[in-house]
């Protein structure tokens, strides 16, 4: 369980941080402008908010494999 819930607290991090200002108000942006401008481009923002999806995705799919009610042997024990 602490696994699912690392998924999904990181993928809703991943998810939200890219379109928040934090994203752009921090030490190593300031820093470093090759890396801000970089970080600045919405294609960045919205491959690491697909990795936000697919963690997310990940931790949905391991619940449903931890869920109690199934019992039909696939993904659970007993």
């Amino acid at each position: 369980m602490i696994v699912v819930a690392y998924f999904i607290e990181v993928g809703l991090l991943l998810i939200v941080v890219p379109w928040s200002a934090f994203w752009q108000r921090n030490y190593f942006l300031e820093i470093s402008p090759a890396l801000a401008a970089v970080a600045g481009n919405p294609f960045v923002r919205g491959a690491v908010t697909g990795l936000g999806v697919v963690n997310v995705c990940a931790g949905l799919a391991d619940l449903w494999a931890l869920w109690p009610w199934r019992r039909d042997g696939v993904g659970a024990e007993g």
